[in-house]
């Protein structure tokens, strides 16, 4: 056999091979062709009234979110102190003295600095119910400057008075007379002596406290 009938008998029998296969696997050749050829399908989009769900984070809640009760003070709202003492030790110095406070407390200083609180505070009760009485002058420092009244005034003014603690308290206990913060123990007394002496008033007496005695 020459060579090109050789290579024409080869010929034929890989054709009849491949038609022998093509009848084996029916539909083989036609599924890789839509393999390859065929377009993917469609995504198809969420109907347009569909909304997604929206995801919100849960929200914390504990004890220090809850409010907090408030201790400011409203206005005429007053403290309340256990005791005088109590009254007398919260008030602080203040950095500058107004006129009224530093002829309150000079007056307390001079007539009763080695007196009990309460002798103190009765002693700022007198200069303020005379202040409202409209028999002696209105203001606190007219009271304790008016002539004739009290002894330690000189030249109509109160003497000047070194810082010291006798003079804090004096400076605290016309803080809370004038604050109204405790009421005194000589309540409605316009008048006031030490014990040594008798003076022929007469006047109701209110109180006696340490060496004076309250009239009004």
């Amino acid at each position: 056999m020459s060579f090109s009938n050789r290579v024409a008998t080869f010929a034929t029998v890989t054709f009849a091979l491949a038609a022998l296969i093509g009848i084996g696997t029916p539909g083989f050749a036609q599924e890789i062709n839509r393999a390859i050829n065929e377009p993917a399908a469609p995504s198809v989009p969420a109907p347009a009234n569909q909304t997604q769900p929206v995801l919100t984070p849960a929200i914390a809640t504990t004890a220090d979110s809850e409010p907090q009760a408030s201790n400011t003070l409203q206005d005429g709202d007053t403290v309340a102190y256990g005791t005088l003492a109590d009254a007398v030790a919260a008030q602080t110095m203040p950095d500058t003295i107004a006129d009224d406070l530093q002829c309150m407390a000079g007056a307390i200083y001079f007539e009763a600095k080695g007196e009990p609180l309460s002798g103190q505070l009765a002693v700022a009760e007198v200069i303020l119910n005379r202040t409202k009485s409209g028999r002696f002058p209105k203001s606190v420092c007219s009271v304790v400057t008016q002539p004739g009244q009290f002894s330690f005034v000189r030249g109509g003014h109160v003497p000047s008075i070194a810082p010291n603690k006798q003079y804090r308290t004096a400076v605290a206990v016309a803080r809370v007379a004038l604050t109204d913060a405790w009421d005194s123990p000589a309540a409605g007394a316009m008048y006031f002596h030490a014990r040594r002496v008798a003076p022929s008033w007469n006047r109701v007496q209110v109180a006696a406290i340490g060496n004076h005695v309250f009239y009004r």
